[in-house]
């Protein structure tokens, strides 16, 4: 197990290396690729979501990868592969998948969204249940992950259930203006393809361990998830009986990846990226900041207590949103409910801000806040 997991480190080390800005991005693929679950990357064009994945699928020595963009009319000999006119001549209807999505180890679909009706269903048993299905043909898929990309959110009602696939959803944005020179210096070096030395790690060494990830013993956590998420379905994030069921593969991953057998408060972190939409982000980060925000344990994930340190005049102006927002007197209890979630969230961020006068302004506000909310209860 130990030798498996450094090697998995080491090839997530290099995609980082290659790719400034980004650890937390390749860190939650590394959690999927452990859990054998689906992630979903969202952002602008150009910020390197494809490039990723394929840095990342190339260090599999003897996987095939398969990418593919998606449009309105893509057809599924385009994904699955052609029928086979040699079996179809005698009478059986069977897909030739050489070099096709049913064959590969590494799966990357960009514009998902895209996808129509002729490519859903089959698209979606995949997604799910590992299987490839079409017509009487049913067969089981090889694949590690399934990661899919987009520059936008679903708006179609029928996409949702695609969507839901996606057990993790990672935001990808642009780099910290701080990082600029390195990502250039980095992109330079990348475009120019100079040799370096890539570590390998096998496809047959990662599903080894996807099935120890299956022996983490959950126990010390499990009240605290439990109650976890219980809370977030109170505060508007619907979480299916399926999904909670699966958040516990990440939860498992996380564990793993750090080398431990159990797992600790501080894996709940994974729990922050499982937004359906962006205005969830901030109160999934708020919420479960304040959950594994105890936990000092020497092995936690890197990603656990990785919080961002805010600019002070953006949570002053988020803060005043609140507070006009709340003024108005004409919000529903749900709304109500939103507010002091994403006002909690603003009084975390506040301590991490390090100007002392600023943020004892801030926290006047936020306070002030609170008392106006108090006296409605």
């Amino acid at each position: 197990m130990t030798q498996n997991i450094e090697k998995l480190n080491k090839v997530l080390a290099f995609v980082k290396d290659t790719f400034v800005g980004k650890n937390d991005v390749v860190d939650l693929l590394g959690i999927c690729l452990l859990a054998r679950e689906n992630a979903f990357l969202y952002g602008p064009p150009g910020t390197a979501k494809s490039a990723i994945v394929r840095t990342l699928a190339n260090t599999v020595t003897d996987g095939k990868n398969f990418e593919y963009l998606l449009t309105r009319f893509t057809e599924p000999n385009e994904i699955f592969g052609p029928f086979d006119i040699r079996k179809l001549k005698e009478g059986e209807l069977l897909t030739n998948t050489e070099g096709m999505m049913p064959e590969a180890s590494m799966v990357f679909l960009d514009e998902i969204f895209n996808a129509n009706s002729a490519i859903l269903n089959s698209l979606l048993m995949a997604l799910n249940e590992k299987i490839f299905k079409r017509g009487k043909e049913t067969r089981k898929l090889p694949a590690l992950m399934f990661v899919g990309a987009s520059n936008v959110l679903p708006e179609d009602e029928a996409l949702n259930a695609l969507f839901d696939r996606f057990l993790i959803r990672i935001n990808v944005d642009n780099v910290n203006p701080d990082l600029l020179q390195q990502v250039l210096l980095a992109g330079r070096k990348l475009e120019n393809i100079l040799e370096t030395e890539t570590p390998e790690i096998f496809s047959d060494e990662i599903r080894e361990l996807q099935n120890l990830c299956k022996n983490i013993d959950l126990k010390p956590i499990y009240e605290v998830y439990l109650n976890t998420i219980i809370n977030l379905r109170n505060t508007g994030i619907a979480i299916s009986d399926r999904r909670a069921v699966k958040l516990q593969n990440l939860i498992a991953a996380s564990a793993l990846i750090c080398g431990r057998k159990e797992a600790i408060l501080s894996d709940l972190w994974v729990l922050k990226h499982i937004w359906d939409t962006e205005e969830q982000i901030e109160i999934l980060e708020g919420i479960i900041n304040r959950t594994i925000e105890k936990d000092d344990d020497p092995k936690s994930h890197p990603q656990a207590l990785q919080n961002k340190i805010p600019n002070p005049e953006e949570v002053m102006k988020d803060v005043k949103i609140l507070i006009e927002k709340w003024d108005s007197g004409t919000l529903s209890f749900e709304e109500q409910n939103v507010i002091k979630d994403k006002l909690r969230y603003l009084q975390t961020r506040c301590d991490w801000i390090r100007n002392p006068e600023q943020k004892q302004y801030i926290q006047q506000e936020i306070e002030s806040l609170w008392q106006k909310i108090l006296q409605t209860v």
